[in-house]
């Protein structure tokens, strides 16, 4: 068989297979949040600033790897929408999160996160008019049915409390902000390369976060933290901010935001399973279902064409 026409190659080609890459390191954030809040009593802005503290020398690491790609200075222009984009996508996205997990749990998280998606989908028809085809819609429509009825399953074994309510309002405007990042993503990394972007945006992040801590947060209690809650928070830097956020900008460079984020649908599925084993959250028959719509629904996403020469100029700009 021809390497160049095997299944794997063909999805590193089209971008699918770094958009499931992505969705997987995204979908471990929730259980690392959890079992961080469970090793200590530390608050949302502790946590977020060690995993973010952690994840910015990768940020830069990023930045050096793509120093010799001959790239042109960022015009003015250019800065001010990767400041933004690190603003929206893991700063405000990151802290509303945050926030959330404290009440609810990571499977209830995940699955009202999951509808950015669709805010991505509403999102592109007001800014360019351009319309998702049939069965892109058709497919949505899949995921999200089972979505809801794995959220109503969860919210009625939280008992509808406004703590949890309060919760799930914190996650759904992470939800928001994160439709926006993806938004603004696939406006500039065409001209900025995956690599580029990706550090440029992430350690932009990374800093807004740090400076927040050291103006609103409690530095003094770091030293007194356990080593378990750094050993999560460093996880939580690696596998589920540095490398998703690369992961997702090559597959927005080759499917497009709007494709991209309907296959992050993966991740409540991901995450479930993830809590089960590893959290001990409930895992019933309802929520196998809704899971299993979500699982239908991806299938049946079909990607839009590959442009050669722009996922040639992104190979060139990765490696």
């Amino acid at each position: 068989m021809n390497i160049s026409t095997t299944p794997l190659t063909r999805w590193m080609q089209d971008g699918r297979f770094y958009a499931g890459l992505a969705a997987a390191g995204f979908s471990m954030k929730a259980v690392f949040v959890k079992l961080g809040y469970a090793a200590a009593p530390v608050e949302a802005l502790t946590l977020l600033a060690i995993r973010m503290g952690c994840a910015l020398p990768l940020f830069l690491w990023l930045l050096w790897m793509a120093r010799e790609r001959g790239a042109d200075r960022l015009p003015a222009k250019d800065i001010g929408r990767i400041l933004l984009l690190g603003f929206t996508g893991y700063y405000l996205a990151s802290l509303f999160d945050f926030f959330g997990l404290e009440t609810v749990t990571a499977g209830l998280e995940r699955l009202i996160l999951y509808l950015y998606p669709s805010l991505v989908l509403i999102f592109q028809v007001c800014l360019t008019g351009e319309r998702p085809t049939a069965r892109t819609l058709q497919a949505m429509a899949i995921c999200y049915l089972g979505l809801g009825i794995g959220f109503v399953h969860d919210m009625q074994l939280a008992g509808w409390s406004r703590d949890v309510l309060v919760g799930a309002a914190w996650v759904f405007a992470s939800a928001v902000s994160y439709a926006l990042y993806y938004i603004g993503t696939g406006a500039v990394v065409q001209r900025i390369g995956s690599m580029r972007l990706a550090g440029l945006a992430g350690s932009a992040s990374c800093v807004l976060v740090l400076v927040h801590f050291m103006v609103a947060g409690q530095p003094a209690v770091l030293p007194t933290l356990p080593p378990a809650v750094w050993l999560y928070g460093a996880l939580m830097a690696l596998i589920s901010t540095v490398l998703p956020i690369y992961w997702t900008a090559l597959a927005i460079a080759r499917l497009g935001a709007a494709q991209t984020a309907a296959f992050g649908n993966l991740g409540p599925v991901l995450t479930v399973f993830a809590s089960w084993l590893l959290l001990g959250e409930p895992l019933s028959l309802w929520q196998m279902g809704g899971l299993a719509l979500v699982l239908v629904g991806v299938t049946r996403l079909k990607p839009a064409p590959v442009k050669p020469v722009q996922v040639a100029a992104q190979t060139r700009s990765a490696t």
